[in-house]
C-alpha cells in the first residue's frame, strides 16, 4: 500500500480514492473510500480491455452475476461501470494480507491455520459456483487472511477478457500459470472443476511455501500443470487426502468445494485461525490506512490561503468593506477583490485565461480526433479515427486493427521520468506489450496529454509508436487548426468552477473551504459534505435500479427531466446524486450533467443532501447554454 502520486486523480465514479493497493496484469487497484465512509477496493481493468468489442458487455454481465454472490467468505462487489473510460469494479475492502503476503512473511501456514482456509475457501467456491460464475484466476495473491478467515476476491473478472478478443491473441494467458488448471493452460473451455485445481495448488503452497508446478520459464510451469504429477510427500496425510484428488489432470476425478468440507469435518472454533504474523500484517496495514486517511497536519499554503480567504468574508460581512450581497448574483471577481489583497489560486474564482495552447482552455476546444487522423506514425502506421464518444479522448486505429488513445484526462500515470517530449517533460510506464508516455497539461494540476497502445510485439516498439505520437500531436495541437465542431448548447468548452461563483456556492452548500479542478471538464467543491459536478459526454442516463441506492425519483427541475439516486446509511453516511442529459447527440449518447453531494463530515440525513444537490441543480441548470 502506498500514498498515490501528486497529481494523480483522486476520484474513481464516485469514490474517493486514497492509496494505490496493487498491480496486475488486469488492472490496478485502488483503496478508496465512499460517501457513506466504507472502505472500498477499486480495479481499474487495464485501458487496452476497454477497447476489445465484445469485453464492456461482458465485464458488465460478469459484474452482474457477481452482484448475486454475498457469501461470508468473499469480498462482496459494491458498485461498477463497465462504460467509463477505464472501465472498474469495487468491491468491500477486507482489512488484512494476502495469501502471498502472509506466507512471504512468516513461512508456510501450520495445518490448524490450513483446515481454516480449505474451509472458508470451499464456502466462498461454492457461492461463487452456485451463482454461476467461474472465478478462474484463484491463487494466493487473491486471497485475503481477514482476522476471521479467508476471503476470496476478484471472482468472475477473468470471463470478461476471454473469447474472441484481440486481447486473447495466440500465445496470451489469461490467469496465473502455476495455479491455472490444466484445461485452462491448453485454453480449452472450463467449468468448476478448473477452480477445484487453483484450490489444491494453492493450498500446497499454503502449507509448503512453494508452488507444486513452478518451472525454470512459464511454459515449463504450463507444461508441468498438463503432463506433471506433483510431489505432495510434504503434506500431512489428511491434508493430502483433500489435495490430491483436487489435482487431478481430469476435470471429471475432482471433488467438489461440498466434499471438501465433508472430509475436513467440524472446524474447532479459534480466537483466531491464523498464526501470530498475520494480526500483526492486519494491524499495521490498518495503521497505515488511518495514516493516509488521517496524515499530519501541515501548514501548507493551500491552509493558509484558505484561512486568509475566511477571514476576508468574516471582514467583508462585518461591515470594513460591504462589496457582496449572499442574496444577489456573484458580482464580477474585481467587484470584490480588496486593495490589500488578491484572491490565490485555489479560492474558487473565475481564472484568468491561459494562452497555452497545451493550457485547459485550448484543449476543450481542440478536438482530438482531428489531431493525427491521417497521419503515419513510425513503426505502426497510418491513423484512422475508431472511436470518438468523449470529450476529450480519441482512439484510433491502424492499418492492422491495432489501437492508440489519445487523451486529455485525469488518470495520470504512475510511472519513471522518460525523455522531453517537445521540450516538454514526461513520465512513462510500459509492461512487456504496452507503454503509455504523458506530459502535463499546463495549469491544471491532475490532468496530461497521454498516448497509449496495447497488444505491440514488445515494450521498446510501444514506447517508440507512442512517444512518435505524442510528440505529433503536440507540435499539432500548437499549431493549431483542430477545432471541434461546436453545435448549439455544447458543453465541449465549458469550464465547470466557473458556472456557479463563490458566494452562490457558500451559500447552496457551503462554506466552501476549496474548489478544485479534478481535469478539463470535472469540478470539485470542499465543504461541509462535499458537492461534485461532471460533464460528461456518454451514453443517456436513466433511473437506476441498483439495490444498492435507498432511494429513486425521477425529478422536473424547470422542464429538464433529473434522474435522482440516493443513499442513506444515517447521519454523515450518505450521498445524493442528480443526473440528467443536456444535449443528444445520438440515440446512443449524448452530453449529460451529474451532480452528487456527499454528507461526509456533516451531521446531514440523506433527504437533507438531496435538498443540498437539487437547489445547486437548479442554480446550474440556466447557467448552462441552450441545445
Amino acid at each position: 500500500m502506498k500514498p498515490l502520486n501528486t497529481g494523480e486523480p483522486t476520484g474513481v465514479g464516485r469514490y474517493r480514492v486514497f492509496a494505490a493497493l496493487g498491480e496486475g496484469g488486469m488492472g490496478r487497484v485502488l483503496l478508496g473510500i465512499s460517501s457513506d465512509g466504507r472502505l472500498v477496493a477499486i480495479k481499474q481493468v487495464h485501458p487496452g480491455f476497454a477497447h476489445d468489442p465484445g469485453f464492456r458487455e461482458r465485464f458488465r454481465r460478469e459484474v452482474e452475476t457477481s452482484r448475486l454472490v454475498s457469501g461470508a467468505y468473499t469480498a462482496p462487489v459494491m458498485d461498477a461501470d463497465p462504460h467509463a473510460p477505464t472501465p472498474w469494479l469495487a468491491s468491500v475492502f477486507v482489512p488484512g494480507p494476502s495469501l502471498s503476503e502472509a506466507v512471504a512473511t512468516g513461512g508456510p501456514l501450520p495445518f490448524g491455520s490450513i483446515r481454516h482456509l480449505a474451509a472458508g475457501l470451499a464456502l466462498a467456491l461454492g457461492d461463487i459456483h452456485r451463482a454461476g460464475l467461474i472465478h478462474r484466476d484463484l491463487k494466493p495473491s487473491n486471497v485475503i487472511l481477514a482476522g476471521d478467515g479467508p476471503r476470496v476476491i476478484d471472482f468472475g473478472i477473468a470471463r470478461a477478457v476471454e473469447g474472441d478478443s484481440e486481447l486473447t491473441h495466440t500465445g496470451a494467458v489469461i490467469g496465473s500459470p502455476g495455479f491455472m488448471s490444466p484445461e485452462q493452460a491448453e485454453g480449452k473451455p472450463l467449468t468448476s472443476a478448473s477452480d477445484m485445481f487453483s484450490f489444491g495448488a494453492l493450498l500446497v503452497m499454503a502449507a509448503t511455501g512453494t508452488n507444486p508446478f513452478t518451472g525454470s520459464s512459464t511454459p515449463h510451469t504450463l507444461y508441468n500443470v498438463v503432463h506433471v504429477q506433483p510431489d505432495l510427500r510434504q503434506l500431512a496425510p489428511e491434508l493430502r487426502r483433500i489435495v490430491e484428488p483436487c489435482l487431478a489432470k481430469n476435470p471429471a476425478d475432482r471433488p467438489s468445494p461440498a466434499w471438501v468440507l465433508e472430509q475436513l469435518g467440524p472446524i474447532p472454533p479459534m480466537p483466531s485461525p491464523w498464526p501470530p504474523i498475520v494480526p500483526h500484517l492486519i494491524d499495521k496495514q490498518q495503521a497505515e490506512v488511518g495514516r493516509l486517511l488521517n496524515p499530519p497536519a501541515k501548514r501548507s499554503k493551500r491552509g493558509l490561503y484558505a484561512g486568509l480567504a475566511a477571514a476576508a468574508v468574516v471582514l467583508l460581512a462585518g461591515g470594513v468593506v460591504l462589496a457582496v450581497s449572499v442574496n444577489k448574483e456573484d458580482p464580477p471577481p474585481a467587484a470584490v477583490a480588496a486593495p490589500s489583497t488578491s484572491p490565490p489560486p485555489d479560492v474558487p474564482v473565475t481564472t484568468p485565461v491561459n494562452p497555452d495552447p497545451l493550457g485547459p482552455d485550448n484543449l476543450r476546444k481542440v478536438d482530438l480526433c482531428k489531431v493525427l487522423e491521417g497521419r503515419a506514425v513510425p513503426g505502426f502506421g497510418k491513423l484512422t479515427k475508431k472511436i470518438d464518444i468523449h470529450f476529450d479522448s480519441c482512439t484510433y486505429e491502424s492499418p492492422s486493427g491495432k489501437w492508440l488513445d489519445l487523451g486529455v484526462g485525469g488518470d495520470v500515470i504512475q510511472g519513471e521520468p522518460g525523455d522531453n517530449i517537445e521540450g516538454l517533460p514526461s513520465n512513462i510506464k510500459g509492461s512487456s506489450d504496452s507503454c503509455e508516455v504523458a506530459v502535463a497539461v499546463t495549469g491544471l494540476r491532475n490532468t496530461a496529454l497521454a498516448a497509449k497502445v496495447n497488444s505491440l510485439s514488445s515494450k521498446d516498439e510501444a514506447c517508440s509508436v507512442v512517444k512518435a505520437a505524442l510528440a505529433d500531436a503536440v507540435k499539432r495541437i500548437r499549431a493549431g487548426g483542430f477545432d471541434r465542431d461546436l453545435p448549439a448548447g455544447t458543453l465541449a468548452l465549458l469550464d465547470p468552477c466557473a458556472l456557479v461563483g463563490p458566494v452562490t456556492a457558500d451559500r447552496l452548500i457551503g462554506p466552501v473551504a476549496e474548489t478544485i479542478r479534478e481535469h478539463l471538464h470535472q469540478c470539485r467543491y470542499d465543504a461541509a459534505g462535499g458537492l461534485r459536478v461532471d460533464l460528461v459526454r456518454g451514453y443517456p442516463p436513466t433511473q437506476s435500479k441498483d439495490a444498492y441506492y435507498t432511494k429513486t425519483a425521477t425529478l422536473d427541475l424547470g422542464g429538464t427531466k433529473v434522474y435522482l439516486a440516493a443513499v442513506d446509511d444515517g447521519i454523515a453516511r450518505s450521498h445524493c446524486s442528480l443526473t440528467w442529459q443536456h444535449r443528444s447527440v445520438s440515440e446512443r449518447d449524448g452530453e449529460n450533467v451529474e451532480l452528487m453531494f456527499s454528507t461526509s463530515g456533516t451531521k446531514l440525513t440523506a433527504d437533507q443532501a438531496c435538498e443540498k444537490a437539487k437547489a445547486f441543480a437548479e442554480v446550474l441548470l440556466p447557467k448552462l447554454p441552450k441545445p
